[in-house]
């Protein structure tokens, strides 16, 4: 477990750690043999055998090292504000209020240092005073010390040692790297903060960007360890040659493999200044900072203290997870503005402020757990398994648990309710029905073209899904690789059966061709308008195919034809008309006919003078 401790500088903070820990956390011996300038101090108070070590962070007081600061707080949840008896609140113990406050720790002390230096009565004041002007800390616990006495540091240490742990641990693996160095005889070392999760020595984990590095050594809390855990300050010996593979501040170490960092996302804020409708921040999150803009969702204006709704659309992507806190400064960096707690990332970039969107939102702040926020995310459609992972920082089996507590499914990477899954299988229904009505002379439709035509933004391969279970449960029928209604269906009369073989024995005749209506009458002593009926009711029958109006192939032989082209297309995925006008040895027009049927069904699309293989399953038996 980690506390920071924040106040003005030269308010006793360092002293407080040492007569704490024994340690001067501005002479770190890591600092002193690698000659670095102090980003952050960092103190350690074992508590005995078999039990943790504290982790003390000492805050730099000055502005410019906020960035610093806030890299230190991952996974960190409770906070001392240092004042010094004799100086009370000062300029930069009001900054650090304000941070502090915004980061919404669990707990947050109040240490009054310095005892020595001034009276009980001026203490009291002091503590009435903080009170008054700082409701937030009305019911904090307060410690009255002084590190050259002694006075008040057994009570805080026995205070400490006591408080509950928050760690994350269930959850996988995140570490946010703050610095990164080589140290001789070991090689790449990092350090950080752990978020959530559990690390162990020999375990791969990704880096940010995407690579596999493998955890030599630990160190926790200042000691060699086996492992490391959530709210630990951790130091990773990592297999990595830094020539080779470029490690930064601000990278990742993750347990699962990363997705792509957001530039768009939904927050909840707490305004902290007035804030108008739009404008320029930087913002502070982990070891990273960038600059963006800021755009309420609500309300045309914020006041100070007001929690809302907003959007930040970031300069520089980050990779952003549900819950994390950020911190937002005024576009000169100068003023603090808001703390914010992400919602939502990647974020819709249109229809952000209708009432749907922010009911959403709304509930989404309101949702208890993980379980919740997924069961509203799968209200409004299907959501990746992946996506959802990693937004909620949960694993594969605690997302599969979650989608079981609420009856909902997944398929391959998409999840997905009960809802969904009736609102898309009555979707194909009403396509395929409207389709018959409209085409009473095509027996059904291509898998492709029911998706193009039913559900064309949903995941193609989840749509696929669900109409395969529509064909195992009978609310669909595939005939000659057709889909179709099941009561969608044409029988030939013992007459027309007849008249059907005659028919037949012409596209025998005609070795592969196609037969137009009008000379199929003249061949067999038929009225036109007769045999035109019957061609287009064989072709619902699926016995003949019409690749333009009144011109027919047998409907195997444009099946066999289909197969010729898969071949042909097999190596570029492509294939042109004079490819198959020299393999069927017809005339160019006749081929274009064939060719532009293929890709009114969706089993090719035309791309210049190529037509490439879109679906290969539609002509399969």
């Amino acid at each position: 477990m980690i506390i920071v401790t924040s106040g003005h500088v030269d308010h006793g903070k360092t002293a407080l750690l040492k007569a704490l820990t024994g340690t001067h956390t501005a002479h770190l011996p890591e600092e002193k043999k690698r000659g670095m300038t102090i980003d952050l101090g960092y103190a350690y108070l074992p508590l005995g055998e078999g039990k943790e070590t504290l982790g003390f962070i000492d805050v730099p007081g000055h502005e410019k090292f906020l960035s610093n600061m806030l890299a230190g707080l991952g996974g960190v949840h409770y906070a001392m504000l240092i004042v010094a008896a004799d100086e009370g609140i000062a300029a930069q113990t009001k900054e650090h209020l304000a941070i502090l406050r915004q980061l919404q720790f669990h707990e947050i002390m109040v240490v009054i240092t310095k005892a020595d230096r001034t009276n009980s009565d001026q203490i009291d004041t002091l503590i009435h005073q903080i009170k008054q002007n700082y409701p937030f800390l009305s019911q904090a616990k307060y410690f009255i010390t002084s590190a050259e006495t002694g006075q008040g540091i057994a009570q805080l240490r026995d205070y400490l040692q006591q408080l509950p742990k928050w760690a994350d641990t269930p959850k996988p693996f995140r570490y946010a790297i703050d610095r990164v160095f080589s140290v001789k005889g070991a090689g790449t070392v990092v350090t950080g903060t752990a978020f959530t999760g559990v690390v162990k020595v020999e375990e791969e984990l990704f880096l940010s960007r995407g690579q596999k590095v493998r955890v030599k050594a630990i160190h926790a809390q200042n000691t060699p360890s086996k492992q490391g855990i959530a709210g630990q300050r951790l130091a990773l010996n990592l297999n990595v040659d830094l020539d080779r593979i470029a490690i930064k501040r601000g990278d990742w170490l993750l347990q699962n493999a990363p997705l792509f960092p957001t530039d768009r996302i939904s927050v909840q804020i707490w305004a902290q200044t007035s804030l108008n409708e739009s404008q320029p921040v930087h913002i502070y999150h982990a070891a990273n900072r960038t600059t963006g803009k800021l755009t309420l969702l609500q309300n045309k204006n914020a006041a100070p203290n007001d929690r809302t709704l907003a959007e930040i659309i970031l300069d520089s992507p980050l990779f952003l997870a549900f819950g994390d806190k950020l911190i937002l400064r005024s576009g000169d960096a100068k003023t603090l503005v808001a703390g914010a707690r992400v919602l939502e990332i990647h974020s819709p970039k249109r229809h952000k402020r209708t009432q749907g969107r922010l009911n959403f939102l709304t509930n989404l702040t309101l949702a208890e757990n993980a379980t919740q926020r997924i069961a509203l995310r799968l209200q409004h459609g299907a959501a990746s398994a992946n996506q959802l992972m990693w937004e909620e920082q949960i694993s594969e089996a605690q997302l599969d648990e979650a989608l079981a507590q609420q009856g909902a499914m997944r398929y391959q990477d998409w999840c997905f309710n009960g809802d969904y899954q009736t609102e898309k299988i009555q979707q194909i229904l009403t396509a395929l029905s409207t389709y018959h009505e409209q085409h009473n002379d095509q027996l059904g439709v291509s898998k492709a073209r029911l998706y193009r035509m039913a559900a064309l933004n949903q995941p193609e391969n989840l749509i696929y899904h669900v109409i395969d279970e529509m064909l195992e449960n009978g609310k669909l029928q595939q005939t000659r690789g057709w889909l179709h209604l099941p009561e969608h269906k044409i029988r030939f009369t013992e007459q027309e059966q007849g008249q059907w073989q005659a028919v037949l024995t012409e596209f025998e005749k005609a070795n592969g061709q196609a037969i137009w209506v009008r000379d199929m009458a003249n061949a067999l002593g038929f009225e036109e308008s007769t045999m035109r009926n019957f061609m287009y009711k064989a072709g619902k029958l699926g016995y003949l195919t019409p690749i333009i109006k009144d011109r027919f192939f047998l409907t195997e032989t444009i099946y066999a034809y289909a197969r010729l082209i898969k071949q042909i297309a097999e190596k570029g995925g492509k294939v042109s008309v004079n490819e198959v006008r020299d393999r069927l040895n017809f005339g160019r027009k006749l081929t274009v006919q064939l060719m532009e049927y293929f890709d009114r069904t969706g089993f090719l699309r035309r791309k210049g003078n190529d037509h490439i293989l879109r679906d290969k399953n539609v002509f399969d038996l």
